[in-house]
């Protein structure tokens, strides 16, 4: 068994998988691979998918669910163009890589750029605390979990202009209150679904209302929402996938019941950091991320030895992001705690072996 702690496409639960792998061959006596997205046996799934992100997140009445394709990445643009409204002034809180991209396609799309707030004088170490929203601001938008550098935000901002959030890595993973939002979107790889759709959850009341003067027709909102994400072909597989993942969350406890069990995950590997003289964590305390655990080593001449002794024990995926080095064990809901405890073993014997 590979214990996976990789930062990029999710692992999912191995009954998905299987699950998955039966409709690559046989869906309704076609593979999902090739039925239409028209096909009443695949509207299902979309009606199915799209019942069951309301059911996990609690989504209130006045939202629409949508699945589109592009990530995140695109997602940058979409939101922006989506939320602009007259003062074409948007705030955002800047927590790293992902931050900094969204606000490079606002400005983009159009919009004088606000800093609400930074960590990047300690270089993204923390969750900015004194946020200041320029109230003439179209929207204020966040990252709710930084994966390169390992912050999350554990309270979500208050704002009294509309709040938009790329919630990729961590949705799912814990509760939260979605009438806080005006728009959510977030990437299907890390806690949903394979790559190759992206969620998104808007208010009802912020669609169509875009006063931008370019708003291509495949990038309006409404217009998927009007179509109940069927504008255009669907990514179907990986909604099918998500769907049988988010099948799988709900009969495993909900919402809650992952976020019990990543807490559980967290508390276990940061506390060996924080207890083993050859490590550190490298991000505030109180602003640790649940998903992306990043930490050093503090003897480098021992790396070698150190990356031999995981990658011999079937671990995978545990270096840090290129451009900040170091560890990163990326932990998201589907990861079971005893792959943490394999980690957290290793890590003793090493200290003790030394």
């Amino acid at each position: 068994m590979k214990h996976n702690f990789g930062a990029g496409p999710c692992i999912l639960p191995h009954e998905v998988f299987q699950e998955a792998s039966k409709s690559v061959v046989d869906f309704n006596g076609l593979s999902i691979l090739e039925v239409s997205h028209r096909h009443k046996d695949f509207v299902a799934v979309m009606d199915e998918a799209t019942a069951l992100v309301k059911k996990a997140l609690n989504v209130p009445e006045g939202y629409s669910v949508i699945f589109l394709q592009g990530g995140a990445s695109l997602g940058f643009l979409i939101s922006a163009l989506n939320m602009m409204r007259e003062s074409k002034k948007a705030s955002y809180i800047n927590t790293g890589a992902w931050s900094k991209k969204a606000m490079t396609e606002a400005k983009k799309a159009g919009f004088e750029v606000l800093e609400a707030a930074s960590s990047s004088d300690k270089n993204f170490n923390y969750i900015p605390k004194n946020v200041v929203i320029d109230p003439s601001s179209d929207y204020l938008h966040f990252t709710s979990n930084n994966t390169i550098f390992g912050t999350q935000f554990k309270e979500m901002p208050i704002s009294d202009v509309p709040l938009v959030c790329d919630m990729s890595s961590d949705i799912f993973s814990r509760e939260i209150n979605v009438s806080d939002f005006d728009m959510i979107y977030a990437g299907a790889q890390k806690n949903m679904g394979p790559a190759g759709t992206t969620l998104y959850i808007v208010k009802d009341e912020a669609l169509g209302k875009s006063t931008s003067s370019f708003m291509p027709t495949y990038l309006d909102l409404k217009t998927h929402a009007e179509k109940d994400s069927m504008f255009n072909t669907p990514p179907v597989f990986p909604v099918y996938a998500s769907m049988l993942n988010l099948r799988h969350l709900i009969k495993n406890g909900g919402v809650q019941g992952a976020q019990e069990r990543n807490e559980a995950k967290a508390d276990l590997l940061y506390n060996e950091i924080d207890n083993n003289p050859l490590f550190e964590g490298t991000v505030a305390k109180e602003d640790r991320s649940n998903m992306n655990v990043t930490f050093l080593m503090n003897d480098e001449s021992r790396l070698d030895e150190f990356n031999a002794l995981w990658q011999d024990n079937d671990i995978v995926g545990l270096k840090g992001h290129r451009s900040v080095g170091g560890y990163r064990a990326s932990m998201y809901n589907a990861l079971p705690i005893e792959s943490v405890q394999v980690l957290v073993e290793l890590m003793k014997q090493f200290t003790s072996k030394g």
